[in-house]
């Protein structure tokens, strides 16, 4: 992926991660609701509420954008769910906390029973993925609103984590290194992008295998990777000082969200090589690397911040537990 130079973007696609980031500050700016046991502020993956003196809570809400169109395109939806527990749970993670439960919100113009039954199945797989439980949800029909076969799906959860045991940017020091957990490709992040340019710009079809050796619908619909019970294993066993969930944003962005002031990700882009999916979007959309790296995962689904003498060990324990892992770079002042 070496593209320089005019190109497809995220923006032109339709999303503007900069609006959205102005709309976060213009919030802040105008909420007013708290209460004595919230912990922290805006911004952070998840939203922290202390429970009682030894224990707080942990809550995220996702969704997962326009991956949905596939879902839909394909007539499949038994995947979708996966992909939103993935975006929900493992945002709860990132501070250490093991996630409890989950419920779930589905917008449709019209209830099929049997395709509101998958997407449900799909939710569940992804809480017995994530090791927490589906306690309810809503569904809604918007007839007039959407189509008939249209729908969106989303999510909330809430983890629990010992207050002596969240982590985050306090415990990160200079030195630290960075454990990269592979993605299982596009996740639920950049799919504006990646449909605009595969299958407007390209013109693709989504059964075509002339460039990934399997259908390119099938690829692009593949589940999200849920690493929670992985990160949660990582942390009884070695000391970590955080995680980072590579969502909206990429990789650089999301991993500066986890760092103290002062110090920056160095990042060793040799050390792994992007699934071909990336490297398609990059080619047919001549989408530059800068804008590559803010819009995708480029194969890191989550990264591991902890002292260099447990990068060893946890790469063996991620490994022998079957997710793919490797020395990603290390934490370092700031110039």
């Amino acid at each position: 992926m070496t593209v320089e130079g005019p190109g497809a973007t995220y923006a032109a696609a339709g999303v503007d991660i900069e609006a959205g980031e102005r709309a976060v500050e213009l919030i802040k700016g105008r909420l007013r609701s708290t209460r004595p046991e919230v912990v922290g502020g805006l911004g952070g993956f998840a939203g922290l509420f202390r429970l009682d003196d030894s224990r707080l809570l942990a809550t995220s809400t996702d969704g997962v954008g326009t991956k949905v169109a596939i879902a839909q395109a394909m007539d499949k939806h038994d995947t979708i769910g996966i992909d939103l527990v993935g975006m929900v749970v493992d945002d709860i993670v990132v501070c250490g906390a093991e996630p409890l439960f989950m419920t779930d919100y589905i917008a449709c113009g019209l209830v099929v029973p049997e395709r509101i039954a998958d997407i449900v199945a799909g939710i569940d797989e992804g809480c017995v993925l994530a090791g927490c439980a589906l306690i309810g949800g809503e569904t809604a029909e918007h007839p007039g609103l959407l189509g008939p076969d249209d729908y969106d799906v989303a999510g909330a959860a809430t983890g629990i984590v010992a207050a002596d045991a969240v982590l985050g940017p306090d415990r990160v020091r200079a030195g630290d290194a960075l454990i990269a957990m592979g993605s299982s490709g596009l996740h639920s992040n950049g799919y504006s992008l990646a449909r605009h340019v595969l299958l407007n710009v390209a013109r693709m079809s989504l059964d075509s295998v002339a460039d990934l050796g399997v259908p390119l619908g099938e690829v692009l619909l593949t589940p999200t990777r849920i690493y929670a019970r992985d990160c949660l294993a990582l942390a009884a066993s070695v000391e970590v000082h955080a995680f980072s969930h590579v969502t909206g944003g990429g990789l650089t962005a999301n991993l500066t969200r986890v760092l103290p002031p002062g110090l920056v990700p160095a990042i060793d882009v040799t050390s792994w090589s992007p699934e071909p999916i990336f490297g398609l979007i990059a080619d047919r959309g001549q989408v530059s690397a800068v804008e590559m790296e803010r819009t995708f995962n480029l194969g890191v689904g989550m990264v591991a911040v902890l002292p260099a003498t447990a990068a060893e060990p946890s790469l063996a324990l991620l490994r022998q537990r079957g997710v793919p892992a490797w020395v990603l770079g290390e934490v370092r002042h700031g110039a």
